[in-house]
């Protein structure tokens, strides 16, 4: 008995003795951590005679007597209010400090307090909403800095720590491990996220990622939650792109990301079957936009980029981050295959359009002509008027569809069929001629355009 408990605290010994321990990381980097309040003014609703009602007319005068008076201190129009409250920190000694854009967005003034309780304005140098990173500046000197690491150093299972103002909580210290690297979100294409467990809340939006040896490796920028707390899923802006970034709005003001302008999805075990691929690997392109590097450059539609500048890519989301790191004007290589055959392209990275540009119009669905066909489903040429309405050169519009070939493939009504296996299709009776052609039984891509977007599915032909 007696060894028992002393081989239990041995082990428990040992392993609390492997545990990190965080307090000389916490002392040494939390004077460089800040906390970041915002003022933004609001509509007082007053007219040159005071209130006005919710329709904008003056009020009445025999209710004003019943109305707070105005404060003339201020504004007759506007009044300013809290409005966020962040975290941030300071890479610089003369007051230069990094945070996330949407802690500051839309600010009317910024007050950032300091370790030693100081409180100075700040003002915007410049901000990218892409990837959520701001760069303040405060006037002062020889303030404390912190560390800058290498995030593509950080790898799954490390330890990692948070300091900010979660709840406005100042200097709050928290610690988990990494949980992933490279993880991309719906929302943001153009960062490759870190993903840990660290306990991320309202407040610690821009604070610093700490490894074990006091180095920033990211900013902490998002949870997934489905009730507004932490739930163990945290994502940090590596900070790696975090620099480049401020590198780029201090030189320029702005921030420039490498493009190529095409559309891609991801390429699931069916589509890898289809395109004769061995595994599901790489970025398959749905659509190149017309006048783009990817169109000068040689890209098709259907051709699945392997790798981009000698680097792999495993999932269709890696690879808008690591195009957007290529600086505009620079050549890339990329490795593609194309019709099962492998072939590397060599072309000129061009310059990111402004989100407006890149947003495709919604399109309405117009009516045709009815035919039976071996997709079980009811088709219609495309008039003239439609093509220019979805902006295509051809293709078949889906009307209605039913059990069978098609709705297995995952076809809807509203679809606009534009390929199968590698041809374009030009009408429905050149559709039906396709799909005798192709081989049967056998998973081959079909190409679509579904609401605007276009995207490849897999689809197995049965023998008529």
């Amino acid at each position: 008995m007696l060894l028992a408990i002393l081989l239990v605290w041995v082990v428990s010994t040992s392993v609390f003795a492997s545990l990190p321990d965080f307090k000389e990381l916490v002392k040494e980097s939390s004077p460089a951590v800040v906390n970041i309040a915002t003022l933004k003014k609001k509509k007082r609703g007053l007219s040159a005679f005071g209130f006005k009602g919710p329709d904008g007319q003056d009020i009445p005068e025999i209710l004003k007597p019943f109305l707070p008076s105005p404060d003339e201190s201020k504004s007759p129009d506007e009044i300013t209010r809290p409005e966020s409250l962040g975290s941030g920190f300071i890479i610089s000694e003369d007051g230069y400090i990094l945070t996330n854009y949407h802690v500051v967005k839309g600010a009317d003034k910024i007050i950032v307090r300091l370790n030693d309780r100081r409180e100075m304005e700040a003002k915007v140098i410049g901000s990218d909403k892409r990837s959520d990173i701001a760069l303040l500046k405060i006037e002062a000197t020889d303030l404390p800095t912190v560390k800058i690491g290498d995030s593509e150093k950080l790898e799954a299972g490390e330890w990692v720590l948070a300091i900010g103002s979660p709840f406005g909580f100042d200097h709050s210290v928290t610690a988990g491990i990494v949980s992933a690297t490279g993880r991309a979100l719906r929302s943001e294409t153009y960062v490759p996220f870190i993903q840990t467990d660290v306990a991320i809340n309202p407040g610690n939006s821009g604070g610093p990622l700490f490894n074990l040896a006091g180095e920033v490796v990211g900013i902490n920028s998002q949870i997934y939650t489905r009730n507004g707390g932490f739930m163990g899923l945290s994502f940090a802006i590596p900070i790696d792109i975090a620099m480049n970034v401020v590198s780029q709005l201090r030189e320029n003001g702005f921030v420039s990301r490498g493009w190529l302008g095409v559309i891609i999805q991801e390429v699931s075990k069916d589509l890898a079957e289809s395109f004769g691929l061995e595994k599901a690997e790489g970025a398959l392109v749905a659509k190149v936009l017309p006048n783009s590097p990817a169109a000068k450059g040689g890209i098709k539609v259907g051709d699945i980029i392997l790798k981009f500048e000698g680097s792999a890519i495993n999932l269709s989301a890696d690879l808008p981050h690591k195009v957007g790191v290529v600086p505009p004007g620079n050549t890339a290589q990329l490795e593609i295959v194309r019709s099962g055959e492998q072939m590397n392209l060599s072309l000129v990275i061009g310059t990111l359009p402004s989100d407006k540009k890149l947003a495709s119009s919604s399109r309405s669905q117009r009516q045709g002509a009815l035919t039976n066909n071996p997709l079980n489903a009811v088709l219609s040429d495309l008039s003239s008027a439609q093509k220019q309405q979805f902006s295509l050169d051809n293709g078949v519009l889906v009307k209605r569809i039913l059990e069978g070939v098609g709705a297995r493939a995952g076809l809807l009504p509203g679809d606009i069929i534009t390929m199968l296996n590698g041809t374009s299709v030009q009408s429905v009776s050149h559709l039906l001629e396709l799909i005798k052609l192709s081989p049967k039984n056998k998973v081959v891509p079909m190409r679509i355009v579904r609401r605007g977007s276009p995207l490849f599915i897999p689809i197995k032909l049965a023998e008529q």
